[in-house]
């Protein structure tokens, strides 16, 4: 099982919208950052294919300023 996690930096005002599409993925959290303006983002997916859609589901989000990859495992 794929498991990574992201910083998500979003354009100026855009915070919103890029919630909510995040909220609707599935295999995907969202946690904004008190103190900054960016979204830590948890994906866990069964497979890699999964993975790869999801990752790209995200990259195409309206708002998406840039996407760090900070961590990722799988546990297979």
């Amino acid at each position: 099982m794929p498991i990574k996690s992201y910083i998500l930096h979003f354009e100026e005002g855009k915070k919103e919208i890029v919630l909510k599409e995040l909220h609707n993925l599935q295999n995907c959290e969202v946690i904004p950052a008190q103190n900054q303006n960016v979204l830590v983002v948890v994906t866990a997916t069964d497979t890699e294919e999964l993975d790869n859609n999801i990752y790209n589901q995200i990259l195409e989000i309206e708002g998406l300023k840039h996407l760090s990859l900070v961590s990722g495992f799988d546990t297979n």
